[in-house]
């Protein structure tokens, strides 16, 4: 029997796949070798530095748990999240070459703190009332890419407190985040506070990696917003407020220039929904755009 040489080992792996009968798993399969045996040849990899990324991968599925995923922020703060998110809306991009209507609301990562089953409140809730931070009045309107409203669009929102925490790095019970329905018109409108740049975690794997990396943690401030309608695709991301600090550095590369929005600072007094505030306030209008579903 030849005996192997460098060179020849991704060949072998991908020539004992001939029995699989998954056409995708063998082409995704496939590539991951030759470009994970080509990156080890490339850098010259010891054995002690592949010990070291084993033990790093396992450090990272030890901090995972059911309110904590630490792969997730691996995956987000290498940018793997958001090339995928990106490649996806290429795709839909492409489908939707030929057709009119307006460009759809783009994608952004979901990140490693959305927690199901949030409650579903009532339009102009609030979900900021009795935690620190800025009141700030969310609304808008979602359509279609034809300007259509789409009633009964579920609105998945949640975001970090005024100190940058979420309610599960507190160990907390839900806050700070709900589900919302649209109303005839396309309409929402909830309250919360204006959201401040935060840290990803640090204490775990990740953050060791991004220090030797020479690299912060910081994300800018912005609210999570998950819309979900039959009849169009599920959109998943978020509106940044425009004066937050690391939008051109965000540590999980999620920023788009569309989703950047105007935060103004009003005065007491009524606000656009009817409510009257008895202290300064901010609001945050985004009209969101979802895409018919490929079905």
């Amino acid at each position: 029997m030849p005996q192997l040489e460098v060179s020849d080992f991704a060949q072998a792996v991908i020539d004992r796949m001939a029995e699989c009968k998954d056409a995708r798993f063998h082409q995704v399969m496939s590539a991951l070798v030759r470009h994970a045996h080509a990156f080890i040849r490339e850098v010259d990899l010891t054995p002690d530095e592949w010990m070291a990324a084993i033990q790093f991968l396992t450090a990272t599925g030890q901090k995972c748990d059911e309110k904590r995923q630490e792969f997730i922020l691996l995956s987000d703060t290498l940018g793997i999240s958001m090339l995928v998110v990106a490649l996806d809306q290429a795709r839909g991009a492409r489908a939707l070459a030929d057709q009119p209507g307006e460009k759809p609301t783009e994608a952004t990562v979901q990140g490693p703190f959305f927690w199901p089953g949030a409650p579903e409140l009532e339009l102009g809730a609030d979900i900021g009332e009795g935690y620190p931070g800025e009141p700030t009045l969310y609304h808008g309107r979602v359509t279609d890419t034809f300007g259509k409203p789409i009633a009964g669009c579920e609105v998945d929102v949640w975001s970090g407190d005024a100190d940058g925490l979420y309610d599960m790095q507190k160990g907390d019970s839900m806050s700070l985040r709900a589900r919302f329905r649209t109303d005839a018109e396309g309409n929402y409108r909830f309250w919360s506070i204006k959201p401040t740049f935060y840290p990803v975690p640090g204490d775990g794997p990740v953050g060791t990696m991004l220090a030797k990396m020479g690299r912060h943690l910081n994300r800018p401030g912005h609210m999570h917003m998950m819309l979900a309608a039959p009849g169009h695709e599920r959109l998943v991301t978020h509106i940044f407020v425009k004066d937050s600090p690391y939008l051109d550095s965000d540590a999980v590369f999620g920023v788009r220039n569309s989703l950047i929005v105007e935060c103004p600072r009003h005065e007491p007094g009524r606000a656009p929904d009817g409510r009257h505030m008895n202290k300064p306030y901010y609001t945050a209008k985004y009209d969101f755009r979802l895409v018919p579903s490929a079905q």
